[in-house]
């Protein structure tokens, strides 16, 4: 697939997604079981947090929970690449206060339109939702505290743009904690070339090392990775035989980077 062909595939399947509920994962289930409550706890969300957000916002999406690791403060202002449904944005809210402010962006029109719907429901009148591409964000420069984002990295075909872009928006001093999954070895051809793997967030993953080092080239400092676990492919490829060739292969993190408050540059005038 080429790079182009990718994002169309990606914008659709996510824009269904949105209309017919399930997830990212096999037969648009939840990638962690048919219990999304269940789901979300596996990966560190509390009820605390959950308390008081639509159902509707939460699709078994992620392989994590980034807030949670953000330290967020009241009166910060967040932004959140590849949004979805609004769970991570609405989490976040909760954090900074009446006085904080929460930006989503997601490239699904319906996606959007569903988390819209989820913030007017839950009342969260520090949130708002643009339309725009991670790879193009609709921010302006030094603009945000936090930048979180969920499983949604590893599905886009240009990583160094969104990294450059998360450089770009942060306010120098502001901390980037994302949550995707990534390749601790090589995957097998026949799964590189499956759409299936690539929606589910694996044969679009970079090797953890050359992700961490885009991290890095881009611009951040202080890259480290705070979790890992192994991300189930079983419930994103049906087949025994690849899921045999693939197990243990992929993990979903957590990382951690920060923006120096001065460039180089300035720190040798």
């Amino acid at each position: 697939m080429v790079d182009e062909d990718v994002k169309k595939i990606v914008r659709e399947k996510y824009g269904m997604i949105a209309k017919t509920g399930g997830s990212c994962c096999g037969d648009f289930q939840p990638c962690f079981g048919s219990d999304v409550w269940e789901a979300m706890r596996k990966i560190g969300y509390s009820e605390e947090e959950l308390r008081g957000i639509s159902m509707d916002a939460i699709l078994g999406l992620g392989c994590g929970n980034p807030v949670v690791f953000a330290l967020l403060r009241e009166g910060e202002t967040v932004l959140d690449l590849g949004c979805g449904a609004g769970i991570d944005c609405f989490v976040a809210a909760k954090r900074v206060g009446a006085s904080g402010r929460v930006i989503g962006v997601d490239m699904a029109p319906e996606m959007l339109e569903k988390a819209r719907e989820n913030a007017r429901r839950g009342g969260f009148g520090n949130v708002e939702f643009r339309l725009g591409e991670i790879e193009s964000l609709p921010v302006e420069d030094c603009s945000v505290d936090v930048i979180i984002s969920n499983c949604v990295i590893n599905l886009s075909p240009y990583k160094e743009r969104v990294f450059r872009e998360a450089f770009r928006v942060l306010k120098p001093g502001g901390r980037l904690v994302i949550s995707d999954t990534v390749l601790l070895k090589e995957l097998p051809e026949n799964v590189k070339r499956r759409v299936d793997a690539y929606i589910g967030c694996i044969a679009g993953a970079l090797e953890k090392q050359e992700y961490l080092e885009t991290i890095k080239k881009a611009g951040f400092q202080d890259v480290r990775v705070i979790m890992e676990a192994l991300f189930p492919v079983e419930n994103v490829i049906r087949d025994l035989d690849l899921i045999r060739e693939a197990r243990e292969s992929v993990a979903s993190i957590t990382v951690w980077a920060v923006k120096p408050r001065q460039s180089v540059q300035q720190e040798a005038a």
